[in-house]
């Protein structure tokens, strides 16, 4: 994931206001001028077995797109280009706005896509060095997804680990200028039909519930490791259908074994009298 873009836009701006005014006065402000500089939500939709999209929705604050217009259109030019190469649909609500829809058919496919968006190989060595995002150090993510078919419903256990530790503002003798969490509010959510659990452990980020369970938001820390862990069951169409066709089959037989039988015993008609055959007469002696 290139997230860490955040930093070298915000860092452009604050660089470039540290050689025109005091150092202090500069960092004193920034926090205040910089909070909520962006807006970056990720969710997964997990509908059915066969059916779920992943949605994000971007936003860059007035002051970022302004300081920092160049560098933020071509991230969100590289965002487009690789939702296209994943067959989603790309929306611009404006020119500081974007809304992303991917969607999948299982759950292989769902971690293949969401793997390759946020680590893309965009191209050889040469034309990555050149292109905006070359400069930024890179983030690591990873997704992974183990399911069990239990027939009627399918059980999902997912694990999502995020390292936004090299992701800040850092001024060119290596120090840390903003803390990453003034300039970025980052979340991650989980939509399912049926509710998710979200598993405790010893690194693990605790989500919010809400939808009366069927939805969790993670609030990712910039700056740290993140780690996701959750279990959920969806429904399974086909296994539901399969059901349903063996039940149509168990029932016609029925029918057909038990009251056809006995339908057409009560509609049988009574055999036919035999006719009395003529006497003879006895022409003998």
């Amino acid at each position: 994931m290139k997230l860490a873009v955040f930093g070298r836009i915000v860092g452009e701006w604050i660089w470039g206001s540290m050689r025109r005014s005091r150092v202090g006065l500069v960092l004193l402000l920034v926090p205040l001028l910089l909070t909520g500089c962006v807006e970056y939500d990720v969710g997964i939709n997990f509908e059915s077995q066969t059916h779920g999209e992943i949605v994000q929705h971007i936003q860059l604050g007035e002051r970022l797109k302004a300081f920092s217009s160049s560098t933020a259109e071509a991230w969100l030019e590289s965002i487009d280009r690789r939702t296209r190469q994943l067959h989603g649909q790309v929306k611009r609500s404006s020119d500081r706005e974007i809304t992303v829809n991917i969607p999948f058919n299982n759950g292989a496919e769902l971690v293949d896509k969401f793997n390759q968006f946020f680590n893309p190989d965009e191209g050889s060595p040469g034309q990555l060095a050149s292109s905006p995002e070359a400069q930024i150090p890179d983030i690591s993510s990873q997704m992974a997804l183990r399911q069990r078919n239990f027939l009627l419903a399918i059980y999902n256990h997912l694990n999502y680990e995020l390292d936004l530790r090299s992701l800040g503002v850092i001024s060119s003798n290596g120090t840390v200028i903003v803390s990453p969490g003034v300039l970025l509010d980052l979340e991650f959510t989980l939509n399912t039909p049926w509710g998710a659990t979200a598993l405790v452990s010893d690194n693990a980020l605790m989500p919010e519930i809400r939808n009366n369970g069927r939805q969790l938001v993670w609030i990712l820390q910039p700056g740290q490791l993140n780690h996701l862990e959750t279990r959920f069951w969806v429904p399974s169409p086909i296994g539901i259908g399969a059901l349903i066709i063996a039940l149509f089959v168990t029932v016609s037989i029925f029918l057909k074994d038990k009251l056809l039988p006995a339908l057409g015993m009560g509609q049988r008609k009574p055999p036919k009298a035999k006719k009395p055959q003529p006497e003879t007469a006895n022409l003998g002696g």
